[in-house]
């Protein structure tokens, strides 16, 4: 299946994507820290657009279904961004950078959900596994970071943003050449872009809905840590590039697995279950890392990730398209992103800055009690929706 042209260009174009990820997403705070930056300042720009993304997500994603063809947003957004990430080789300081690394990371986040539409309506025309295009972008992803791991100190830090840039000039010819010319509005009248936004107040106000979305939220910020600080901390504790390469490609290995093989073990477990599932997966993990374990135990602690973020993602994907009307699906799913991976997670990574700073390793332990509410969370989100789901008997 994955042969065939369309799954396997479009799997090209993942592949693109995520080698600049793969890069970007672990090793940017190495190059921020080795030019002189605080932890606390490395958390305000790595922060700054996971913050503004409730806000920059959804206006792009509504800006970007104003071109004719769906492509044309993602050939500029994958400009822009390596635009912004150039800009730090030809910018000094604080507020410089984080300006670049602004418009770099906001204008890359939402090439993926943009692709991910044209793919998924791709596979349902004809007739490819969806996970089959994203399958490569993961394995490249895993590739990035070994590469990164084992290039990092022979060339020097400043190798994450010359390869992010790389990686963005790829992406730009990838967008025209493998993803498909598919129109945005393939008949009938333009809606108005107002309209994408219907419902958003009635959705916040469910109070199982926002239930859900602050459980699964809690629960994904407490990667916040790990994203920005993991690196440094393998560093301090005399663990090399290669290893922490070999460790981040291990935790998206089992991010793969499980979308490609847990299947039966989701259903079992349906969504909320599986919600609590990855909640308690993330206590376990965090609460570990905090106590600096060993190299070979990390890596078995990395298999955590298939719960921590994988199984949170996809009950988090399930859950919502079941609570909200299909009319709002498109707004719930836009809060869900929104909160979850966007203005939570960029909390996080703000308060892990001056952790790190402050007590190092240890900031671990603050993103278990973050995941330890989002279990709470989850298990209370299991029972109200269980109690809903009881039939009501009628009395005499």
């Amino acid at each position: 299946m994955l042969l065939r042209a369309t799954p396997f260009k479009l799997g090209l174009f993942y592949a693109a994507l995520c080698l600049s990820s793969g890069v970007a997403t672990p090793y940017a705070g190495i190059w921020f820290h080795a030019h002189g930056l605080s932890g606390g300042a490395i958390g305000v720009i790595l922060a700054a657009p996971m913050m503004a993304r409730l806000a920059t997500a959804p206006a792009l994603a509504v800006w970007a279904d104003g071109f004719r063809l769906r492509r044309t947003a993602i050939v500029i957004m994958a400009g822009v961004s390596a635009l912004g990430y150039g800009a730090l080789i030809v910018t000094s300081g604080f507020r410089p950078w984080l300006l670049a690394w602004f418009v770099g990371a906001s204008a890359y986040q939402i090439c993926p959900p943009l692709t991910d539409v044209i793919t998924l309506r791709r596979a349902s025309k004809e007739g490819f596994a969806y996970s089959g295009p994203r399958g490569m972008g993961s394995a490249a992803y895993i590739l990035a970071n070994l590469a990164a791991g084992v290039f990092i100190p022979r060339l020097g830090p400043d190798l994450v943003v010359w390869w992010t840039l790389g990686a963005g000039l790829l992406l730009v010819i990838g967008a025209v050449v493998l993803v498909p010319s598919d129109r945005v509005v393939e008949g009938g009248e333009r809606k108005d872009p107002r309209r994408r936004f219907a419902g958003v107040r009635a959705l916040i106000s469910d109070p199982v809905f926002m239930l859900m979305i602050t459980s699964v939220s809690l629960v994904q910020a407490a990667h916040g840590f790990y994203y920005a600080f993991s690196t440094l901390i393998w560093r301090a504790e005399g663990i090399g590039p290669a290893w922490s390469g070999a460790l981040w490609g291990t935790g998206v290995a089992v991010e793969v697995a499980f979308l490609w093989f847990g299947e039966p073990l989701r259903r079992r477990l349906g969504p909320q279950r599986l919600l609590i599932a990855g909640a308690a997966g993330a206590v376990i993990r965090w609460t570990a890392f905090a106590f600096s374990p060993p190299l070979w135990l990390l890596f078995p602690l990395q298999g955590f990730h298939a719960l921590s973020f994988t199984a949170t993602f996809i009950a988090s994907l399930e859950l919502t398209q079941s609570l909200s009307p299909r009319i709002h699906a498109s707004a719930a799913q836009a809060i869900n992103s929104g909160l979850s991976l966007g203005v939570m997670t960029g909390l996080a990574t703000l308060i892990s800055g001056p952790l790190y700073d402050r007590v190092g390793g240890f900031g671990y332990l603050a993103m278990s009690a973050s995941a330890s509410a989002g279990l709470i969370g989850a298990v209370w989100l299991h029972r109200r929706l269980s109690r809903q789901a009881q039939p009501q008997t009628s009395g005499p």
